[in-house]
């Protein structure tokens, strides 16, 4: 692909003023875990390595107004432009951004190919396990949450808000995340890094109430 450097280019530039929680960094590591599972899972690497480093240029826009646009679906629509000013086959495109508009976990699109579900397992991924929480913290701070709410009643607590914490998002996404991936690499891998939050929770409860 001798267009793949200048595609990244753009990616990395639409993505330089996002938070922290869904910076590049994060799309590299999600770029990394593509590569890794599709070791394993037979796959388009052309298409899959396009939509890893695409898949969260809807990012900044979602968090502008507060979640009130889908990034995935606005991703794809970024995406099929830059594509398309790369000359890139419309059947790549279409692929590639299918990828795109079905890689959320709250999405309403479900990945249908074999390159859309190794996307979807790897960005869940790294919103688990040690890399997760960091991320799920913060985010927290990026939005002016407190560190720990467990004594709160989490279920009547709303997002982007200072009860908006790192457990918060544990408790109604992360947890639920190694139930939903699509492969059987990206279900392995996420049995430990599920493991790991458990035991992380278990010991911040403890200490926030002086138990330990």
């Amino acid at each position: 692909m001798g267009y793949f450097k200048e595609i990244e280019q753009e990616a990395r530039k639409i993505l330089i003023n996002t938070r922290k929680s869904h910076d590049w960094e994060h799309t590299l590591r999600v770029y990394n875990l593509c590569l890794k599972i599709a070791s394993v899972e037979k796959a388009d690497l052309d298409v899959l390595k396009l939509s890893a480093i695409l898949h969260d240029v809807g990012r900044e826009e979602e968090d502008k107004v507060k979640g009130e646009i889908c990034h995935a679906e606005l991703g794809a629509k970024i995406a099929f432009e830059i594509l398309k000013k790369y000359n890139v086959d419309q059947f790549m495109i279409n692929k590639v951004c299918h990828c795109i508009e079905t890689h959320r976990f709250k999405g309403n699109k479900k990945p249908e190919s074999v390159e859309a579900k190794i996307l979807f397992d790897a960005d869940k991924l790294d919103a688990i396990g040690a890399i997760g929480l960091a991320r799920a913290f913060v985010y927290s701070g990026e939005i002016g949450a407190k560190v720990h709410n467990i004594n709160s009643k989490i279920d009547e607590t709303l997002p982007y808000t200072e009860e908006d914490t790192a457990y918060r998002e544990y408790y109604f996404k992360l947890r639920k995340i190694k139930d939903t991936l699509f492969t059987i690499t990206g279900k392995l891998m996420a049995e430990e890094r599920h493991q790991f939050m458990v035991e992380f929770f278990e010991r911040l409860n403890k200490e926030v109430e002086g138990e330990v």
